[in-house]
């Protein structure tokens, strides 16, 4: 990924008929930081005018990718990047340090914690994760389908 941007691929398909939306910022890493993810991407997606399941469903994935990035990694600061484009939602959540290996679905009798992933892995089409690359962190993705309320 280019230094600066590393959630934004390094090469864009621009042709006609391949506009996307993209909304990003970035938040302290600290957990009063998750309610304000979850207040700014409520509103950037009723901007874009995306109602419904999709809704609900990018606003608990945008806090659980958040919370695991703020409780698991030593950040200073967590990125959220929501792309919407013709087929889907994509949220992804850059952190600035991680744990070796990278993410992992857990199953655990603990009530409060270890269900974000199963939450994420339910609720998405698809997710995963990567290197950031240049040392910078760990990005944490996830894509929703539309339903049919909104296409972007």
């Amino acid at each position: 990924m280019a230094p600066g941007s590393a959630l934004i691929p390094r090469l864009m398909d621009l042709s006609p008929g391949t506009e996307a939306l993209r909304y990003c910022f970035a938040l302290p890493a600290h957990p009063d930081s998750v309610a304000g993810a979850r207040r700014l991407t409520r509103a950037r997606l009723a901007d874009w005018q995306l109602t419904g399941d999709t809704h609900d469903a990018a606003v608990l994935v945008v806090s659980e990718l958040f919370t695991n990035a703020v409780v698991h990694t030593a950040s200073a600061r967590v990125v959220c990047e929501l792309r919407c484009d013709a087929a889907r939602l994509r949220v992804s959540v850059q952190d600035q340090g991680h744990e070796p290996g990278g993410p992992r679905l857990s199953l655990t009798s603990d009530g409060e914690h270890g269900r974000g992933l199963l939450l994420v892995d339910s609720m998405s089409a698809a997710w995963g994760s990567h290197d950031a690359g240049y040392h910078s962190g760990r990005i944490v993705w996830a894509e929703l389908p539309y339903g049919p309320e909104r296409t972007c």
